[in-house]
């Protein structure tokens, strides 16, 4: 796993949390600590500080990995504005995920194993979204989708109706999404 995904937890963990917790959650994880975005560090790590982090926020491993996903969209919004500029809605952002996200990823952090989505478009009011990966981070990917929704001012009603994790080939997300009253539609800081 590439280690921009640990220092995102890192950075988030620290700025809710302070610095404390997350050295506190590193110790209890019993791992290093020390990453670097483009290194590769193995799953079994992340999933050891997550399940630590989960001990000392008082969540699921799942709320942490769910809270990851949606923190992580602001930061992303900052650093990577280009793949929110254009976009109005939740839905056309999250359709640019394997066209234009994905390979900007794999260009920006080299050997990046990044999921892989598929789209079902042909209702206007649920976007129907398909997610493989190998890590079964599905609740990374939902975090993500309610930050976008966030980002876009709306909110996202997902269901997820497949999962690998219950057995499923793949998992399945629903995602509606209606206005959450924001002036004119504009994003948070525009």
């Amino acid at each position: 796993m590439k280690g921009v995904i640990f220092d995102l937890l890192d950075e988030i963990v620290s700025q809710k949390y302070g610095p404390r917790m997350w050295g506190e959650i590193i110790d209890a994880a019993g791992v290093e600590g020390a990453y670097t975005s483009l290194g590769n560090y193995p799953d079994e790590e992340f999933f050891r500080i997550v399940a630590a982090a989960a001990a000392g926020l008082g969540m699921s491993e799942d709320e942490v990995v769910r809270w990851l996903g949606r923190q992580s969209i602001p930061i992303f919004a900052e650093r990577y504005p280009a793949f929110f500029d254009g976009h109005s809605s939740t839905r056309t952002f999250l359709l640019t995920l394997e066209d234009i996200i994905h390979p900007e990823v794999r260009r920006l952090y080299p050997g990046a194993d990044v999921p892989s989505f598929t789209f079902d478009t042909s209702s206007d009011d649920v976007l129907v979204m398909s997610y493989r990966s190998e890590r079964q981070l599905c609740w990374f990917g939902e975090g993500l989708i309610e930050g976008a929704a966030e980002n876009f001012r709306e909110i996202a009603d997902i269901k997820q109706t497949k999962c690998t994790r219950r057995g499923d080939e793949e998992c399945v997300y629903e995602v509606a999404l209606t206005s959450s009253g924001g002036p004119d539609g504009a994003r948070p800081g525009q």
